[in-house]
């Protein structure tokens, strides 16, 4: 049976699918429409991501997409560990700025559904990290937007040893103080 567990903000849950094992290894139901209907949870995940990250430390987000074309997130590690980060920006909320996050691991099988008005992203914690992850809409460029993943003001507290690996895009993100609100 899998398990839903509320983590620090109780809209973003750790999903951990149960796993049936003998002398061949194991078999895990990763996603089950009824299971999630029979835990309160309604998502049509219309497309499935992978990205792969060569190296520990790569840092990817945070990201998010606004109206009409947000997105909620249903992740999990193929392949190594991260770091998985969600950050309310739902204006109005009485979470907006806090986060919660949780370590995924490709041994564990925990996963994160990531809520719509919520900017998720994650760190690798191992080289030669693999994520999958569904999304319940389309890839839309002209809604997506981020916030830059060190803002002091939310204090994420990255399990980093030095500086991350980030691309130019998630550096130059704006602070949630100057983020605008968003409609999700």
């Amino acid at each position: 049976m899998t398990t839903f567990t509320p983590l620090a903000l109780p809209e973003v849950l750790l999903i951990t699918p149960k796993r049936h094992g003998d002398a061949r290894g194991w078999f895990s139901e990763t996603w089950s429409r009824k299971a999630f209907e029979a835990a309160g949870l309604d998502h049509d995940f219309v497309q499935d991501n992978q990205a792969y990250n060569p190296k520990a430390g790569t840092l990817r987000g945070l990201h998010f997409q606004t109206a009409p074309a947000a997105q909620a997130k249903l992740l999990r590690v193929l392949r190594g560990a991260v770091f998985d980060v969600a950050v309310d920006i739902r204006p109005g909320s009485p979470t907006y700025g806090k986060f919660a996050s949780a370590t995924l691991t490709a041994e564990g099988g925990e996963q994160i559904l990531v809520p719509r008005g919520f900017a998720h992203g994650y760190l690798t914690l191992t080289d030669d990290c693999e994520v999958a992850y569904k999304v319940d809409g389309p890839y839309a460029p002209e809604t997506e937007g981020g916030l830059v993943w060190n803002d002091a003001a939310i204090g994420i507290p990255w399990p980093l040893a030095g500086e991350p690996m980030v691309n130019a895009r998630d550096q130059a993100w704006p602070a949630l103080k100057d983020l605008p609100a968003q409609a999700f």
